[in-house]
């Protein structure tokens, strides 16, 4: 029960209650210090289960764990008592409540279809619980999906120390989503308002009033108006749509509760819900996505210990290699790219990059390698970096391989690759589509920098490919053996110029004629993935975005100092990119990115 003083009192409940797949990925959490309370988790699927169950010992050392599981299709079971051997020494006592079936609702569509008697379902348990912690005395409670992920290690304390009644930390997710709404309408559906976006995107910072939180937030329990909320039944007065999360916010509008989102700290994620047609692989595939987002925008999630995870199996997915360029000096880029290629199963092999720092115009020219006649960067006007160099050298190293070890077709990534969502799928189907319509190509762009998409041609048949135009970056492409001899055989180390700008010369889509005229045949053939599947991770003027090769000195400068070419817009991200996205999904804000 409740005492004076410090102490505060915990509980847990554990509830899991959608279909879960038994092939999600591996799941993760961090660990938190010992000040959690009452917990709730509403299942998302079985990573979910993994990476809540995984964490909750260290995370919230909650004394008494209530786990409810039911309509499950997979193993759900079986991974939560899994977690319940391996972490139930730690808690006071264990309420351990699963139920076989139904494993189904009678009504639904699929495992995502959110029906009225799911609805109501949700809210019964939810009430459970919240009369749970409050007949058990406790302090808080802790309401949060399985398939929230918080790693800021000081999350409960952070909630808690504002002195709020209801509180939620605001999760990232991929996309728009939150777990917050900043307007609700007299009839209790969403209101778009100026304020979301602002302060989703950290702009307007603080622990904000809202008329809703979902998903993960946390009670106080001992707050005024506290003792009149509830989830099951609604209020008496309720006409609002029967779903869980907004029957709470009109019970803590009718009880006068103040209900806030906190910004000021990155707490974790959310991951994006799929829509009630489509399933389990769907869902899988979204959290996949936001896992490779946490490793590029950190910080990472850490899988847990608890449950066994899931093996993997990575592959080439049909090419002869995959290759990652990466400078040795640069381990923490190395490291993610690998990771995220793992996490998609995908099997890669690490090139060690060239270092332009460790090049001396000496060295330079003793591999053969000469400057361009005339050659000036489009926008600064400098002349080629180390930088530069040490990238068309790693590139051409690559190339070479090819050709002696007659590979036909590889993949090529450089070490700031954004993924877009499902990367692997898209480009598998993409190249599927290829090979059915017989289609020759040289090379395909799968993350670049389109200089003028409005005068890229599609490819007929080929609905995700269109005719390579005039690009900057070599982060991710698909290279074929034809495609490499070609590149090989214009021997441009003799005249170099950065490989972003050789490889457009090389299918002929250079607006630079005199350029042009030093390479002969330009008959590559090259297309690119429409819409893009990469991206860089960081462009110009993020706080997070460094470059080896616009940070860097002229090819032939030996005095060793390093000089930020800040003039060249290459590396900034395109208007066209703000508004469409490296995906082709716009990132201008749309009526229903938030919901």
């Amino acid at each position: 029960g409740h005492t004076a003083g410090h102490r505060t009192v915990m509980g847990t409940w554990l509830c899991c209650l959608q279909p879960l797949c038994c092939n999600m990925p591996t799941l993760h959490c961090s660990k938190e210090s010992p000040a959690s309370k009452a917990l709730v988790l509403r299942g998302q699927g079985c990573f979910g289960v993994q990476s809540f169950c995984g964490c909750a010992p260290s995370a919230f050392f909650l004394p008494i764990p209530r786990c409810a599981t039911d309509h499950n299709v997979d193993n759900t079971t079986e991974m939560l008592q899994e977690w319940l051997a391996a972490v139930g020494d730690d808690y006071a006592a264990v309420v351990w409540r699963p139920e076989g079936e139904p494993r189904f609702y009678p009504d639904e569509e699929g495992p995502k279809h959110w029906t009225k008697e799911r609805h109501q379902f949700l809210m019964e348990l939810k009430q459970e619980a919240l009369t749970f912690a409050r007949d058990w005395g406790a302090d808080y409670i802790l309401f949060a999906d399985t398939d929230n992920i918080l790693t800021n290690n000081q999350t409960l304390r952070l909630l808690m120390g504002q002195g709020l009644p209801v509180v939620a930390p605001m999760l990232d997710s991929q996309t728009y989503y939150s777990n917050f709404w900043c307007g609700i309408t007299p009839q209790g559906y969403y209101r778009r308002t100026a304020e979301y976006f602002p302060t989703k995107n950290r702009q307007r910072r603080g622990c904000l009033r809202v008329p809703m939180v979902h998903s993960t937030f946390l009670v106080s329990l001992r707050a005024e108006g506290a003792d009149q909320l509830a989830f099951y039944p609604p209020h008496p007065n309720y006409t609002w749509p029967f779903d869980d999360i907004i029957v709470f916010a009109y019970a803590c509008q009718a009880a006068g509760v103040a209900v806030h989102v906190c910004n000021e700290h990155r707490y974790g994620y959310i991951n994006v819900p799929v829509k009630s047609h489509q399933g389990l692989e769907d869902e899988r595939v979204n959290f996949i996505h936001l896992i490779l987002e946490a490793l590029v925008d950190g910080p990472p999630m850490q899988a847990s210990a608890h449950v066994t995870r899931p093996s993997k199996r990575p592959s080439k997915i049909g090419f002869d290699e995959v290759f990652v360029i990466s400078l040795a000096r640069r381990p923490d880029r190395r490291e993610r790219m690998l990771a995220s290629l793992w996490e998609m199963e995908i099997s890669g092999r690490v090139v060690d990059a060239v270092d332009g720092r460790m090049l001396n115009s000496s060295a330079i020219r003793s591999l053969g390698v000469d400057l361009l006649p005339g050659y000036q960067d489009p926008y600064s006007g400098r002349t080629l970096t180390k930088g530069e160099v040490g990238c068309f050298l790693s590139h051409y190293s690559i190339w070479e391989e090819v050709v002696a070890r007659g590979l036909s077709q590889v993949l090529v990534f450089e070490d700031d690759v954004r993924f877009e969502s499902n990367f692997r799928g898209r480009l598998e189907r993409l190249m599927e589509d290829v090979e059915a319509e017989k289609l020759p190509w040289d090379l395909i762009y799968l993350g670049r920098k389109q200089v003028n998409p409005e005068k890229e041609a599609a490819v007929e048949g080929l609905p995700g490919l269109v005719v390579a135009g005039y690009s900057y970056w070599t982060l991710a492409y698909a290279l074929s053996l034809a495609g490499a001899r070609k590149l090989l055989a214009s021997q441009p180390l003799r005249r170099m110029l950065p490989v972003d700008e050789f490889l457009p010369i090389m299918f002929d889509q250079h607006p630079n004629e005199q350029y042009k005229a030093h390479f002969w045949p330009r008959d590559l053939v090259a297309f690119s993935a429409r819409p893009l599947l990469a991206a860089p991770t960081h462009y110009a003027g993020d706080a997070e975005w460094l470059s080896d090769t616009e940070t860097s000195s002229p090819w032939d400068d030996d005095s060793g100092r390093l000089i930020s070419w800040s003039g060249s817009q290459k590396t900034l991200r395109s208007p066209r990119l703000d508004m469409a996205g490296s995906s082709g999904h716009s990132l201008q804000p749309q009526p229903r990115d938030e919901l």
